[in-house]
């Protein structure tokens, strides 16, 4: 039981940042029906850029080793603060470039696009920090806390608590706020929100500045458990992309439910074989797929020809 509790643990800080990017998914899709295919490398550049932001408030250069002493919670927050800004900035410039010349155009062009995007940063990545994973130290330390026995580390609670307020922050703005509200607005009818003298283009700007800032605070909230890395991108991505399919792509509350669902369940597999992680994820999207496409909290789409 103490080995079940543990993993559940981990397995909801980990859950907790494929809801957090799969919730970025479902606000870029709910406002303008497309997403970033290359969010995983978006996770990527805001685990460096957050390491760099460490290593220059240390007095280094913007690569090189981190030693526990460096990464205080002041400056680990500043690089948050960093992260979240350089890729917000990364995301109004994906729009304009990948997705705004073909926003509206019949066809998938903006899926290459957004692809090439990615590409883009991940070549930019690797040509300034090189191949070799950097470790970036907890600022909370490494010392294991017990909880009924159970073992967890303090950035991992760190994790689910940083991301459990932000998702509740976000669920509160989309619902009870003036620019929520636009922004479900632009969701639902795009040429009404117009006509209603809702600022749509602006809209959707944020949808992906919003996106792409969760994508680079999850990349380095991950970053002191699994290390920054040019290829860590990739999975993370694909599996919050499986959460928010999981729990209801056009429902926000479907992603963070379908992002803590993947996270225990992998968690759990794992303790039992390993080898079936993976698996075991995808198998269980292929049955919601079959049994109840639109996910587990999402509503089923009806259009009339």
């Amino acid at each position: 039981m103490i080995s079940i509790f543990q993993a559940t643990l981990s397995g909801l800080a980990l859950g907790s940042i494929y809801a957090l990017v799969a919730l970025g998914f479902s606000i870029t899709s709910t406002t303008t029906k497309t997403f970033n295919f290359g969010q995983g490398e978006f996770l990527v550049a805001g685990a460096f850029v957050g390491v760099s932001t460490v290593l220059l408030l240390a007095g280094k250069g913007i690569t090189g080793t981190l030693l526990p002493a460096d990464v205080t919670m002041t400056r680990y927050l500043v690089a948050v603060l960093a992260s979240v800004a350089v890729l917000g900035l990364l995301g109004a410039l994906l729009y304009f470039t990948a997705v705004r010349p073909f926003f509206g155009h019949a066809g998938l062009a903006w899926v290459m696009s957004t692809i090439g995007f990615g590409i883009i940063i991940q070549n930019t990545a690797l040509a300034i920090w090189g191949p070799t994973s950097m470790a970036i130290p907890s600022p909370l330390g490494d010392e294991v806390i017990r909880l009924g026995g159970a073992g967890v580390l303090p950035q991992e609670i760190f994790i689910l608590g940083v991301t459990s307020v932000i998702m509740l922050g976000l669920d509160w703005t989309l619902r009870s706020t003036k620019i929520g509200k636009a922004v479900r607005a632009v969701a639902q009818n795009k040429t009404t929100a117009t006509l209603m003298g809702i600022n749509v283009p602006a809209i959707v700007v944020l949808a992906f500045v919003i996106s792409s800032s969760l994508a680079g605070l999850g990349g380095l909230l991950v970053a002191p458990i699994t290390t920054a890395s040019v290829f860590m991108g990739m999975t993370l991505a694909l599996k919050a992309f499986s959460a928010a399919i999981l729990g209801g792509l056009n429902n926000p509350r479907g992603c963070m439910l379908g992002g803590f669902i993947l996270g225990i369940l992998e968690a759990l597999v794992g303790l039992w074989q390993a080898g079936l992680r993976e698996i075991s994820v995808f198998l269980i999207i292929i049955l919601v797929l079959v049994f109840k496409p639109e996910g587990l909290l999402g509503q089923r789409q009806v259009e009339k020809v």
